[in-house]
């Protein structure tokens, strides 16, 4: 492709490293609910879904979920995440270089603000970047894999979808890219992307090899 006028990032396992915490944090928790998962099966799952989609799926399987259980979990996750999140290596440089070549870039996440806040938050010079330019499903009511999310985004920029480019991890952040008209980049850090390519995404596992493949 060209080079893309847009580049919509998703948050975790994209710009901070923040899956496998709340995936072990899902891992521990489920097991006391009656649910053994290994954390390969909870990625598998879960990654890029919304957590009460994620308690609905989990009590199909048989954990004990209540009532008040996505509230109760996101309070623990964010006491978590504040504790530590690192930056995806490399994704500083990214931004910089599309500076350079002049592209407007956002995040499209299916977390919330207040998560983004914790996250990006301990690394200033980065949330500075991003503050005006965060577009959450939590706002907006649109979720991955639904493009909407995506599509609003676009749209705020005044960019058409297929100038557009995303980056995302997860099978449901690829589709609603698919869904959008948009060239998905599957970022796998941790496994083959087989996934990520099943939706159509250029699967690429190494955030230092994103700007070449964005032409920048």
């Amino acid at each position: 492709m060209t080079r893309p006028d847009l580049v919509i990032f998703d948050c975790d396992g994209v710009l901070v490293d923040s899956e496998p915490i709340t995936n072990e944090l899902l891992q521990q928790d489920f097991a006391q609910r009656g649910l053994t998962l290994s954390q390969q099966e909870i990625d598998r799952m879960f990654t890029g879904g919304t957590m009460r989609a994620v308690g609905q799926q989990a009590a199909a399987m048989g954990a004990d979920i209540r009532d008040g259980w996505v509230e109760a979990f996101y309070e623990t996750m964010y006491v978590r995440l504040a504790e530590g999140t690192p930056l995806i290596p490399g994704v500083e440089q990214v931004l910089d270089r599309l500076d350079t070549a002049g592209i407007p870039y956002c995040v499209g996440s299916n977390g919330s603000l207040r998560k983004m806040a914790i996250t990006l938050g301990q690394h200033p010079a980065l949330h500075a970047r991003l503050t005006d330019r965060l577009y959450s499903a939590h706002v907006h009511g649109t979720a991955k894999p639904d493009p909407g999310l995506f599509l609003i985004a676009a749209g705020e920029f005044g960019v058409p979808p297929s100038r557009c480019a995303v980056v995302d991890d997860s099978v449901s952040g690829c589709t609603a890219a698919s869904r959008a008209g948009m060239r998905c980049f599957g970022f796998a850090a941790h496994d083959d992307g087989t996934r990520l390519a099943a939706t159509g995404a250029t699967v690429f596992h190494r955030m230092a090899d994103l700007p070449a493949l964005l032409q920048i």
